[in-house]
């Protein structure tokens, strides 16, 4: 529809025809209160908290559902209006329970938000409050407190318009109306932690994170979820070096504001496990054993130099980030001259209609267009697991991937003279290595992965590691430690002796006569967009938080 020009608060706009007061106004930057309205989500008008007055109009009019015409003038916060939404505020906190000392969504609370904002402070209900049900598991992941309900419907329409499944609905009338699931049904569909997210209030919460952390003690890093090859952006969640929870971030050439529920609470929880690899180790006598990196580093190089270029395979990861993988694939070429370069798909079940991709991976088109695929004569990675077992291929060098769980290769791993593997975590592929490197986490680094539409976005360190603190100078460290001093979000919790798999791949080449002079995955990074198609003229500058398209189809390196 043509633009049309409204006025707002005395101020005219040009504004797109289709849209509401709502939209139109948000679209300038101006913030009109709404709970049951979500830009993702068909409006519902229940909750009557954005009235507005609208001139030639007898009664206010809710901004969420009324559509903009040519020359109409909108007062959002004239007496009328204020009186207004101090009435809805206090129809609505007349029977909400007084918990927000208590309630996980405070600090992040709407209603909470609203009431210092727009309610009169006070309250003439003198009355009992209806009580409902508390602490309801209304299916696996999700806890509802229906007392703290306001009835906004968000939750209703999201698993109705986006899930595809119809699982929850309100019953009873009046101030008996509350929120619950169908008779036999749960709310278990693959996004039904989204609803925590969009619930304006403490009613819907999650179980997981649940009692864990107040919000204000918690840091917060732009990241992206590791699940699949979707790449949604998300936000890590972090308190005292420790992640506690991923919720999504707003992109809509991805994810648009969601995330399914397996990437937002399995993909983060091995980076604090019990089984992290905290330092790097070489087998001895049977036994992985801690040792330091230079140890480690003359290991492998001594090993890979006793085998004919020819004998040697190397493997990528889909799992790691652009720039681990195209030093991996120039450590291969140049150092070790070997063609046998390849890394594992993974892929399980099918893709969905909403974001669940069937490939369990973040970065296999990134890994490659860095250059990780088969040179001229090269082994695949079938190839390569097959002249392992024929005894061809001796010696493997492999990059972040558990490849012993892939039916069939554990029996092939068994017959290497010598394996030397990237992990951030004990592994079935780790327990047949003879020297593991100790790799960090996608949550203690930056770099980028590139997802299966080929669109470049960035991972941030959330969390620190020993090789983080390092790399700070005498004056940096002495002014963290006096910040983490009276900031438990920041300065406690484990740290790991770990690194980037692009500085410990440069370690190793040193240790074996070539010298890769990087200093950060950024200036990897610009390698790449200078010797690399696919990221040509690329910067973290250009790709931002919400990342950008590769430059072209992958191609050979």
């Amino acid at each position: 529809m043509p633009n049309v020009t409204i006025t707002i608060d005395g101020q005219p706009y040009q504004v797109d025809g289709s849209k509401t007061i709502i939209e139109a106004a948000r679209a300038h930057g101006i913030s009109i209160p709404h709970f049951c309205w979500h830009e993702k989500l068909s409006p519902a008008g229940n909750c009557r908290i954005c009235l507005v007055e609208v001139e030639k109009m007898p009664k206010l009019a809710i901004a969420c559902m009324t559509q903009v015409t040519d020359g109409m003038v909108v007062n959002t916060k004239n007496e009328r209006v204020i009186n207004a939404r101090e009435a809805v505020m206090e129809f609505i906190l007349i029977n909400h329970p007084l918990d927000c000392p208590i309630c996980d969504e405070a600090g992040e609370c709407k209603l909470q938000d609203y009431a210092y904002k727009y309610s009169q402070g006070f309250s003439r209900f003198v009355e009992d409050k209806v009580h409902k049900p508390k602490r309801v598991e209304v299916g696996p992941r999700v806890m509802l407190d229906a007392e703290r309900c306001i009835m906004c419907s968000r939750c209703v329409r999201f698993c109705d318009e986006v899930a595809g499944e119809h699982q929850l609905q309100f019953v009873q009338r009046g101030d008996r109306v509350q929120l619950t699931t169908f008779p036999g049904k749960e709310l278990d569909n693959p996004y039904s932690m989204n609803v925590v997210d969009i619930c304006p209030v403490g009613a819907l919460t999650n179980k997981d994170f649940r009692f864990r952390s107040r919000v204000w003690e918690m840091s917060f890093t732009d990241s992206v979820c590791s699940g699949c090859a979707r790449g949604c952006n998300i936000e890590i969640g972090v308190r005292n070096n420790e992640i506690l929870r991923l919720t999504p971030r707003k992109n809509d050439d991805v994810n648009s504001v969601w995330m399914c529920d397996h990437g937002r609470v399995e993909t983060f929880k091995h980076v604090n496990a019990e089984d992290r690899i905290k330092a790097p180790k070489v087998r001895k006598e049977g036994t992985l054993a801690p040792v330091g990196w230079d140890e480690a580093f003359a290991k492998v190089a001594s090993e890979l130099r006793s085998f004919n270029a020819s004998q040697v395979a190397v493997l990528g990861s889909a799992f790691a980030t652009n720039e681990d993988n195209y030093l991996m694939a120039r450590f291969a070429r140049e150092v070790i001259g070997t063609r046998n370069i390849d890394f594992a798909r993974h892929q399980h079940g099918q893709d969905d209609a909403v974001l669940i991709r069937a490939d369990k991976t973040p970065n296999a088109a990134g890994a490659e267009a860095a250059g990780v695929k088969p040179g001229d004569s090269g082994l695949s990675f079938d190839q390569i697991i097959a002249a392992v077992k024929e005894g061809k291929i001796k010696a493997l060098y492999c990059l972040e991937d558990d490849i012993a769980a892939i039916p069939g290769v554990r029996e092939a791993l068994e017959k290497l003279e010598f394996f030397a593997v990237h992990a951030t975590n004990h592994n079935a592929t780790t327990e047949l290595a003879d020297v593991v490197f100790a790799a960090s986490a996608f949550a203690e680094k930056s770099g980028t992965w590139t997802n299966f539409r080929h669109r470049v976005q960035r991972i941030r360190p959330a969390v620190a590691t020993l090789e983080q603190d390092r790399t700070m100078d005498d004056f940096a460290m002495s002014r963290w430690d006096k910040f983490a001093a009276h900031n438990d979000k920041w300065g406690k919790g484990p740290r790991r002796d770990a690194r980037p798999s692009w500085k410990i791949v440069a370690g190793l080449a040193g240790a074996m006569g070539t010298k890769y002079k990087f200093s950060s995955a950024d200036e990897v990074f610009g390698e790449m967009s200078h010797k690399l198609e696919p990221f040509r003229s690329l910067s973290y500058l250009k790709v931002g938080t919400k990342g950008t398209p590769l430059h072209t189809a992958p191609v050979t390196a």
